[in-house]
C-alpha cells in the first residue's frame, strides 16, 4: 500500500474508482450475454478457449489454466466439465503428475472459437474500443498495468500469438 493513506477519497479518487467499477460491470455482462446469444458460450468458458488455444496442442494443466483465468479454482472445474460435456475440450492425465489433468481444445472448440472470437471483437469494439482514443487507450492500459503490478500480478503473458 503507497501513496497517501488519507480516510476520505478526494472527488477525482471518487470518480475514477466509481467509472471504474460500473464500467466493469456495465461492459462486461454484455460482451457475455452477446456470446451466450450468438454462440452459446459464456464469457468465463470464451476465455478458457482461448488459453488452450494459445497454448497448442501440447494443452495446459488444470492447475495452470485456474491461475490463469478469472475463476476459483472450483469454477475451472465446472467450466472446463461444461465445455467437455460439449465436445470443445478433452481432458486427460498428465503424463508428470497423476493427480493432475491436461486440458486440451478439440476441433469443435477451435471451430467454435473462431466464431466467438469475431463476436467478441465485435462487442470490445462497440462497448469498450470505440469509446477510446489511441492515447486514451495507451494511458489506461499503463494505469490498470501499474495498479496490477502493485498488486502483485502482473497480466499473463500472451504466448501463442
Amino acid at each position: 500500500m503507497g501513496g497517501d493513506q488519507r480516510e476520505q477519497l478526494d472527488e477525482l479518487e471518487f470518480r475514477a474508482w466509481q467509472a471504474f467499477v460500473f464500467a466493469h460491470a456495465t461492459v462486461v455482462p454484455r460482451l457475455d450475454q452477446e456470446l451466450d446469444a450468438a454462440v452459446g458460450l459464456r464469457l468465463n468458458q470464451f476465455e478458457i478457449l482461448t488459453w488452450l488455444a494459445r497454448a497448442g496442442r501440447r494443452g495446459v494443466r488444470m492447475s495452470d489454466l485456474a491461475s490463469r483465468v478469472i475463476l476459483s479454482p472450483s469454477g475451472v472445474t465446472r467450466a472446463v466439465d461444461q465445455l467437455e460435456r460439449a465436445g470443445l475440450v478433452e481432458r486427460c492425465v498428465f503424463e508428470g503428475d497423476r493427480r493432475g489433468y491436461l486440458v486440451t481444445l478439440t476441433a469443435e472448440g477451435r471451430a467454435l472459437l473462431r466464431k466467438a472470437a469475431n463476436v467478441h471483437v465485435l462487442g470490445l469494439r462497440e462497448h469498450f474500443l470505440n469509446h477510446l482514443s489511441r492515447a486514451e487507450l495507451e494511458h489506461l492500459t499503463a494505469a490498470l498495468e501499474a495498479i496490477l503490478a502493485g498488486e502483485g500480478t502482473p497480466p499473463a503473458p500472451l504466448t501463442g500469438r
